[in-house]
């Protein structure tokens, strides 16, 4: 079925909804999927699924381009596997064409694995996703660090970046759309050769 090229991929940027995450470091699955959905000159619209979508073409004109659905769900991040679910359902997507994009405590800020399955480290988000569909799904993680000194990890992911963060950080976002780009149109080992760091 990973083959069947009627069935887009779902690349799913985890965060939660509303103004005021909308620059904390958990948000940052948001922030790649806003950057794909520019390359692609595509708008985010509400979907019935409790998420906000764009669907549109990645890669070169003809055969080897790929059918890609963007997703943030409205949900929040605890909440993602239902949205997520729904949309894997309406659009027929097989669980191995999806791609979590989500911020990740365990790898240093900036640094970027891609992996097809695994566990939820403790991630609200994944844990829902895990919980709906199984975990046979991709994940980019996107690496935050963790909190300095004695801060609460709750705390941590619900700040915005840093200032000293923010100089870096539209340059890691890229290199992270890239990422995604390249493991929908060359495959995980491909993408994983190049960006995991």
């Amino acid at each position: 079925m990973a083959d069947d090229a009627s069935s887009p991929w779902l690349i799913v940027g985890l965060g939660n909804p509303g103004p005021e995450y909308a620059g904390n470091r958990h948000n940052v699955g948001f922030m790649v999927a806003d950057l794909l959905a520019e390359r692609i000159g595509g708008r985010f619209k509400a979907h019935k699924a409790r998420a906000q979508v764009v669907e549109g073409r990645i890669g070169p004109p003809g055969p080897a381009n790929r059918r890609i659905v963007l997703a943030k769900p409205m949900s929040f991040m605890n909440l993602s596997g239902g949205p997520v679910t729904q949309l894997r359902d309406f659009y027929k997507v097989p669980v191995e064409r999806i791609v979590a994009v989500h911020d990740e405590l365990d790898i240093d800020y900036g640094t970027l694995r891609l992996k097809l399955g695994g566990g939820d480290n403790g991630h609200n988000g994944l844990k829902s996703m895990t919980k709906s569909m199984g975990a046979e799904y991709h994940r980019l993680r996107f690496g935050i660090g963790r909190p300095p000194g004695r801060m609460q990890v709750a705390d941590f992911v619900l700040k915005d970046f840093s200032s000293t963060e923010r100089k870096e950080l539209d340059f890691f976002v890229d290199r992270a759309a890239d990422a995604v780009e390249c493991l929908v149109l060359e495959g995980l080992e491909r993408a994983q050769g190049s960006y995991n760091s």
